[in-house]
């Protein structure tokens, strides 16, 4: 690990700003999404377009959040490098390229979204526990359909996991490791 004194949230960040600065390059402009009134965002910036699409951009989170209800929901601790991954920043979803192909890293977009991406994972830790799995927490999607990249709950390690299956490969030690070996 070559940024050991570095925080998850500093790589996180620094990986984000890597996303804008590359995109920024190649086109000239930030990534867009499409505006909704009812799901508005801190990441949103500028004027919406004629089409309906607004620029965005990940910002720092400015609330501390955390998973304390998720735990006391299913009686345990959850890895603090998930704590760290899905509260520093709100983001629409990031693409990048690991070594198993294509992915878009998971983030919240607003309050809402953070508050829906805990009842997601209360149910994705029940659906383990009903199947008498392991625990692991999803943060990315990958480009083949239901392969998630999980973080195993008990280690950190970084995971290909098929949806409703245990962990099927090794990817990286932590989620530090495997950002930092991203591209785009």
């Amino acid at each position: 690990m070559k940024n050991k004194e570095q925080s998850l949230g500093e790589i996180i960040r620094q990986f984000s700003d890597k996303f804008i600065a590359q995109q920024l390059q190649q086109t000239g402009k930030l990534p867009s999404v499409e505006h909704d009134d009812d799901w508005p965002s801190p990441c949103e910036t500028g004027a919406i377009d004629g089409d309906g699409f607004i620029s965005w951009q990940p910002v720092k989170m400015d609330e501390t959040f955390d998973f304390k209800n998720v735990e006391q929901a299913l009686s345990l601790t959850i890895h603090p490098d998930v704590h760290q991954y899905f509260s520093h920043i709100y983001s629409e979803a990031i693409p990048a390229t690991c070594s198993e192909g294509n992915l878009e890293l998971l983030f919240a977009w607003n309050k809402a979204d953070y508050e829906r991406l805990q009842q997601n994972i209360i149910g994705h830790l029940l659906m383990k526990q009903k199947l008498k799995q392991k625990e692991t927490i999803f943060f990315a999607v990958t480009d083949e359909e239901d392969i998630n990249l999980v973080v195993k709950n008990d280690s950190g390690e970084v995971w290909v996991e098929p949806v409703g299956c245990e962990p099927s490969k090794f990817i990286a030690n932590n989620l530090i490791e495997f950002i930092e070996s991203l591209e785009f």
